[in-house]
């Protein structure tokens, strides 16, 4: 048995003046990611270079929904502690499934879905492709629609574990179905291809289940795909970057990456119970006393302005709960210590 020793500690600082960080509550996650994004464009505007802001997260899946939203903005960016968001191979496997379905002439996605099935290599995929491009995805078929069920029927004389791919296909194809609801009827044929094919799948369950969460705001599949598969911008901000800023990027990072690091201005995403800290966190004293230091590496990482932000109302499929209350490290500071502000679509 370990005897724990704590330290008393009384944290004080010597610099005089400066603003109180501020605390945004968002009614979205969506919302959180344009907030920042607007704030990042405000400092830039004050001259504050785009590598001397970074955002910070508690897990890499985090900040997903804040990387399309940068890339749509032309915000260059670096991420540090994970994959950006559309790199993951995991990721690359749902939007293949998804990009057949927008076009069965895509060969590229095609491939990589085909290769996913068991017992099919390069040589049987090639031929299926051709099958698919050159004689059965024909302008007729464009004529009638290749979301129709018609369309996935066709490839009966395929082995068993094409067919089914097929008919997962025909199941999510219609165009009344939803991006969002095309993912949910996607993964429970995805899944067990998912486990298997990588060693750490119980540590990507999250990215699927933001992936999901990301597509809800879509109506349609087209402008889903258009989003996901902008390439992050290379240069600097359009307009209010200095001429010699070519290399600037945002950072983001997890916290465990940020340590011994610091910056003018710092965002604090997702500071959510049951996302930061996690709900698992609560399973241990340990646990938690871990979160509750990684907190407080987060927040002493900004020197000027530090922004703490949560959405709210998020389900969380693991504990099957509505997130909706703020980090337990942050609830009940006093008011005179914080600027609070809510974030919402008026």
């Amino acid at each position: 048995m370990t005897t724990r020793h704590k330290y008393a500690k009384q944290l004080f600082t010597q610099k005089p003046g400066g603003e109180l960080p501020s605390i945004v509550v968002a009614q979205t996650e969506n919302l959180q990611s344009r907030f920042v994004i607007q704030k990042i464009l405000d400092l830039r505007e004050q001259g504050i270079a785009l590598n001397d802001i970074a955002i910070l997260f508690r897990s890499s899946f985090l900040s997903f929904d804040l990387e399309i939203e940068l890339n749509k903005a032309d915000i260059p960016f670096v991420k540090f502690g994970g994959f950006k968001f559309i790199e993951t191979a995991h990721i690359k496997d749902l939007v293949a499934y998804l990009r057949v379905i927008e076009n069965p002439r895509d060969a590229v996605a095609w491939n990589r879905i085909l290769l996913l099935v068991d017992g099919v290599g390069p040589r049987t995929a090639e031929k299926v492709i051709d099958d698919i491009v050159a004689r059965r995805a024909s302008a007729e078929q464009d004529a009638t629609g290749t979301t129709l069920p018609a369309f996935w029927s066709q490839f009966k004389s395929y082995p068993d574990k094409i067919r089914s791919l097929f008919a997962t296909l025909r199941d999510i194809a219609p165009q009344h179905l939803a991006p969002a609801d095309k993912i949910q009827q996607l993964l429970p044929y995805y899944e067990p291809i998912f486990a298997k094919r990588y060693d750490d799948w119980n540590k990507r369950k999250k990215d699927l289940e933001m992936f999901g969460q990301i597509a809800e705001r879509y109506r349609a599949l087209g402008p889903f795909l258009s989003d996901l598969t902008l390439e992050p911008a290379n240069e600097s901000v359009t307009d209010i970057a200095p001429t010699d800023a070519d290399e600037e990027k945002l950072i983001l990072s997890t916290i465990h990456s940020a340590k011994g690091l610091e910056w003018n201005s710092v965002f604090v995403i997702y500071a959510l119970d049951g996302r930061f800290p996690s709900t698992r966190a609560a399973l241990s004293e340990e646990s938690m006393e871990e979160e509750r230091r990684l907190m407080y590496v987060a927040c002493t990482r900004a020197k000027e302005h530090l922004f703490i932000t949560y959405p709210i109302n998020i389900y969380d499929r693991d504990s099957g709960l509505v997130l909706s209350k703020p980090s337990r490290f942050i609830a009940g500071l006093p008011d005179n210590l914080l600027d609070t502000w809510v974030i919402d679509e008026e």
